[in-house]
């Protein structure tokens, strides 16, 4: 599926809402397919000379906020169709790990150093993959990932797991002892005016313990019970998402490059046209394509500054144009290529 730079929001710089509405008539492949016409085109003009193609990564690799995810600083997302970035550590859900996810080496070599990759939590991970996070190599033991909606940062636990026992009768329990009744756990809330006969479903001074769920504010607290899997935890640091706030841990900010942005709005609507009705684009939409084809040339040609960083030789200079590449200042005709 194609991964898109812009959205749909970029249109109203270009065209009114209506007029974008009646050109995709509710079908969001056409605007993918028009994008993806727009991304070949300027990769074709620009990747010569230019690293257009991280450029396009900035905003290809944007994604809707996800409860789910830790964002450190300086992160983009889309929030509320909304670019931004933010600008504190935006702490993401942690789930209990009734099974171990991540098996950090004790010892590796350069070829495991070699084969590492940076862990993302974007990506999915399965057994025997080998990431580097935090300057440690841990290898991939249970499937997690973004798509099975159980992310699993190596070497974070945000849970640890209570001793229980089976509630006898006439046992004494230290308050917030954690028991077992019937198939259920409960805690021990209070030991005022207890009766050490009565079990903990029917006792006042017991709780009982509810499951894990992912949207409840639970507090970073040792009596912050829940049962997971058949078993009781508690949090040993925040599990639960930052809500997030304007000014405070994010901020509206748009990384993309803008003139990429601009004028692939302007081919993908030529695009957009010409799937509609290719003998009747308009006016308008013909001269603004022409006149980013024009920009993508000169660009090219290495005439104007398309505001991308350039790509590098092997001495760590920027690549030259063909033209100026090929130049040979020679008087002898049989070494220069532009001698016919």
């Amino acid at each position: 599926m194609y991964q898109r730079f812009l959205n749909n929001e970029d249109y109203m710089s270009q065209i009114s809402d209506e007029l974008f509405e009646q050109l995709i008539r509710g079908n969001q492949l056409r605007v993918a397919q028009a994008e993806e016409a727009a991304e070949a085109s300027i990769i074709e003009y620009l990747t010569d000379n230019y690293e257009v193609e991280q450029a396009l990564m900035v905003g290809k690799n944007l994604r809707e906020y996800n409860p789910r995810i830790t964002y450190p600083v300086g992160v983009h997302f889309y929030y509320e169709g909304k670019i931004v970035e933010a600008m504190r550590s935006i702490n993401g859900v942690k789930t209990p790990a009734s099974v171990e996810y991540w098996r950090e080496f004790d010892h590796y070599d350069e070829s495991l150093l070699r084969e590492a990759k940076p862990y993302s939590q974007l990506l999915n991970y399965h057994p025997g993959d080998i990431v580097i996070f935090s300057d440690s190599l841990y290898e991939c033991v249970e499937h997690n990932g973004l798509d099975y909606a159980d992310i699993r940062i190596p070497g974070i636990n945000a849970w640890e797991t209570v001793e229980t026992s089976l509630w006898e009768p006439n046992l004494e329990y230290e308050e917030w002892a954690v028991v077992e009744w019937e198939g259920r756990f409960y805690a021990l809330l209070t030991v005022e005016d207890i009766d050490l006969t009565v079990n903990p479903h029917e006792s006042d001074n017991w709780g009982l313990i509810g499951d894990y769920v992912t949207n409840y504010a639970y507090e970073l607290k040792e009596t912050e019970y829940v049962v997971f899997d058949g078993r009781v935890w508690y949090p040993t640091m925040s599990p639960v998402a930052d809500t997030l706030k304007e000014g405070y841990n994010f901020r509206y900010h748009d990384p993309r490059n803008p003139n990429i942005k601009k004028h692939m709005i302007k081919i993908a609507l030529y695009e957009l046209h010409k799937l509609i009705s290719p003998n009747n684009v308009s006016t308008a939409r013909i001269t603004d394509f022409e006149a980013t084809m024009q920009w993508l040339h000169d660009a090219n040609r290495c005439k104007i500054n398309p505001q991308i960083q350039r790509k590098l030789d092997e001495e760590k200079k920027p690549v030259s144009e063909i033209a100026m590449a090929t130049f040979q200042r020679d008087y002898d005709p049989y070494k220069n290529p532009w001698q016919i």
